[in-house]
């Protein structure tokens, strides 16, 4: 069993939680993930590893389907069945020169581990980070703390520059030598703000979120074409080569079970009325 140590709502829906999970801290670097399963009766998900400490691993989630709603409803000192990890390839952590690290939405909380491991081998970071509006912003003074320059910017204007990362980025991209881009957020997002950067050939890093079952390459069920192949993000990736991804295909397999996930959410939501709220499933 997997303590929860300590837990926070950051943003509107939006939750920090750290668990101690020695095995997973200890070893865990930039752009990995792990797997976790509240009871022997849930689903396993995958959430990135943000941040490590000690024993201890932050993992940061939206509560938008079953599974992250009830996990969201857990308290300190409650504990997690299983969890798995670190899993996935680490980031290309190198000397690169000058690097942008963009976060979009609930991907701002894979930002700084990336921005971290990567000062820490020499470059110059500077962060973007983007979200719809003010409320759903998260991790600001992390990222402005741990980058040589952070942009902040919202869709609605409401902080910051009123606009998207692939704005500033573009801008950027136009006015100074850029050595290396990760970008994190929703398929849409890290489509449209990869393209960007194509024409500038410059390497930009792109973290997948595909349907992921067990984590080990085993089900199949995270397959992405990558360059025109066949990949498995939970041991090929997280992170792929932006400009080879399909993003049409991901985005139209991210959508495959979205009934199912609704139905379930209402199922949950309707137990925990018939219990008063108490317990697990």
């Amino acid at each position: 069993m997997y303590r929860i140590e300590k837990t926070a709502e950051t943003a509107d829906n939006i939750f920090e939680f750290w668990i101690h999970a020695p095995h997973v801290a200890r070893h865990a670097r930039a752009g990995q993930f792990l797997v976790l399963r509240i009871d022997e009766h849930g689903e396993r998900i995958p959430l990135t590893i943000s941040a490590t400490d000690g024993d201890s691993v932050r993992v940061v989630f939206m509560a938008v389907g079953k599974t992250t709603t009830q996990l969201a409803a857990m308290s300190p000192g409650e504990s997690i069945r299983d969890v798995v990890g670190p899993l996935g390839r680490p980031s290309e952590i190198r000397k690169w020169g000058t690097c942008v690290v963009i976060g979009g939405g609930v991907g701002i909380a894979c930002t700084p581990i990336i921005a971290r491991e990567l000062k820490e081998a020499g470059n110059t970071v500077i962060g973007i980070i983007g979200a719809r509006n003010a409320g759903f912003l998260l991790l600001e003074d992390e990222m402005r703390e741990t980058c040589d320059e952070l942009v902040v910017c919202t869709d609605d204007g409401s902080k910051g520059f009123h606009g998207f990362p692939a704005d500033i980025l573009k801008e950027r991209l136009s006015t100074q030598t850029i050595d290396a881009i990760w970008i994190i957020g929703p398929a849409i997002m890290m489509k449209i703000t990869s393209g960007v950067s194509r024409p500038f050939g410059i390497k930009t890093f792109v973290s997948l979120n595909p349907i992921m079952v067990d984590g080990t390459g085993m089900c199949g069920s995270c397959r992405v074409t990558v360059g025109g192949e066949t990949r498995f993000a939970c041991v090929d990736g997280p992170e792929f080569d932006a400009h080879e991804v399909d993003f049409d295909e991901l985005m139209q397999r991210q959508r495959i079970y979205g009934d199912s996930e609704r139905r379930a959410l209402e199922h949950y939501h309707e137990h925990q009325c018939r219990c008063g709220g108490e317990g697990h499933e």
